[in-house]
């Protein structure tokens, strides 16, 4: 939950106010769409909520913990355990396969080899591309990739997705796969919150939230 955030950058002509005051909650099992013009918000509301990023003012807290109470190294931790985070870039390693790729972070945050393979098959399967197991990321499309992203941040098990502009370079059709297979997680127990322009996400969101010039105008509890 995110309560009067208030975040602020300093850039050479000016203080830019990010955000401006924004109280913001999600239930486990929604699928919470935030929408909003380029420059809205968008993109340092996920920031905070995932701990990339601390409020100049406010908190953010998360199953009873305040983000802002920890230093970088412990809010690095606290991420990865807590959030699986899905990007427009999906970083994919160009060298490896879709199972390595999701393996690999697994591997370095302590799973044993055996069990991140496990998951990284049964993540696969969760999104709908367990025949993409063995394929490099040139040897898929866009939205595959995307896909294989959304499955590494699956197969972390912790159940909270964070999003920002997972669509944003995908064609419609492939966009509404995407938003399709987060609906789906959240409906068999996944919470998500993505940041988005793509008008797709309101077919499959159980919830919208409007921003404006750093405020929440709709829809934030």
């Amino acid at each position: 939950m995110a309560r009067k955030v208030h975040k602020e950058y300093d850039t050479p002509a000016e203080r830019v106010q990010a955000l401006r005051g924004v109280t913001f909650s999600v239930r486990e099992g929604e699928f919470v769409a935030v929408r909003g013009e380029s420059g809205s918000g968008k993109t340092t509301l996920i920031n905070l909520l995932a701990g990339i990023e601390t409020p100049s003012s406010g908190s953010v807290t998360f199953r009873g913990v305040d983000l802002s109470s920890l230093d970088e190294t412990e809010r690095t931790a606290f991420r990865l355990a807590s959030f699986g985070l899905v990007f427009q870039d999906d970083n994919l390693i160009a060298e490896l396969d879709a199972v390595d790729n999701i393996c690999l972070p697994l591997v370095a945050g302590g799973v044993s080899a055996a069990d991140a393979i496990k998951r990284a098959h049964a993540a696969l399967s969760e999104v709908g591309i367990r025949e993409l197991a063995t394929r490099l990321p040139s040897e898929m499309s866009g939205g595959q990739r995307q896909r294989v992203g959304i499955a590494r941040a699956v197969a972390k098990q912790t159940r909270v997705l964070l999003a920002d502009e997972p669509t944003g370079a995908l064609d419609s059709e492939t966009s509404r796969r995407i938003f399709e297979t987060i609906r789906l997680l959240c409906d068999h127990g996944a919470t998500a919150v993505v940041a988005t322009h793509d008008d797709t996400v309101t077919e499959f969101a159980t919830r919208t939230v409007q921003m404006r010039d750093g405020l929440v105008v709709d829809g934030g509890r």
